[in-house]
């Protein structure tokens, strides 16, 4: 977790695709009730728009964001980003938003423990794949007064975010020696599903891990719409930042 004073404290943000602006406004405010905290164009593409949701306060760690590209949807398989948390409080919520989900026509599993912890399965309208995760009430929140979801049942932030990988040797040696986090433990993912290994960093609970299934005979992943375009972690400060920028090219 630490290297010469150096740490990733969790998650900042991650981003993601979508091929229809207005369809992932609707859902993301509406039926998840997030804060469309800004609306921007792409830094590196500013043909397309770039859609930032998060807590009433837009704190670190709670923003999940879009790039808008006119993109076939994604190729599913490793080398990606399969799978984002949104972590809520507790099996009432979890219960709720199966309701609810239920009653919008919103795609989605059961209600299941996966490694210690409730969670529900669900996706949005372009096939993003999305969990609700009860993170025992870590962290502090900060609720959207303007949310249509009520503030005890509100998104509390990101976490955890699962990757797929091929083989982890290579990928746990950049997790572990480069970015200092520390393995913790196993788990099977589903009945007869491919070994996860969780990583975490400073954070404690979900919104410091990262998980990475281990699957050797999937193809690689395309990315498009409704796949993820990256995931960024979060340091402490801008000196740590500048910091960690000179240990990257040093390595």
């Amino acid at each position: 977790m630490k290297d010469n004073g150096l740490v990733l404290t969790g998650f900042h943000h991650l981003t993601a695709v979508t091929a229809d602006a207005a369809g992932n406004l609707e859902f993301y405010t509406k039926v998840l009730g997030m804060r469309l905290v800004k609306k921007t164009v792409n830094q590196d593409d500013v043909s397309a728009y770039h859609l930032f949701y998060a807590d009433g306060k837009a704190s670190p760690g709670t923003d999940i964001t879009f790039f808008d590209w006119p993109a076939m949807p994604e190729k599913r398989g490793t080398r990606s980003v399969v799978q984002t948390g949104l972590r809520v409080a507790g099996q009432d919520s979890l219960r709720w938003w199966k309701a609810r989900f239920g009653e919008m026509g919103v795609r989605h599993e059961d209600v299941v423990e996966r490694d210690g912890r409730w969670v529900l399965d669900f996706s949005d309208p372009e096939g993003q794949r999305l969990s609700l995760v009860d993170d025992g009430r870590l962290g502090d929140a900060h609720p959207w007064e303007h949310s249509p979801v009520p503030a005890p049942h509100q998104v509390r932030g990101l976490g955890p975010i699962r990757i797929s990988v091929p083989e982890l040797k290579r990928t746990e040696k950049v997790l572990t020696e480069v970015m200092g986090m520390l393995p913790v433990r196993t788990y099977a993912l589903g009945r007869g599903g491919p070994n996860t290994h969780v990583y975490r960093m400073g954070a404690e609970g979900p919104s410091g891990e990262l998980h990475v299934a281990v699957e050797p005979d999937l193809g690689p992943a395309r990315q498009g719409a409704g796949g993820v375009h990256h995931v960024a972690f979060r340091t402490p400060d801008d000196v740590q930042y500048e910091l960690w920028a000179e240990r990257l090219e040093r390595m």
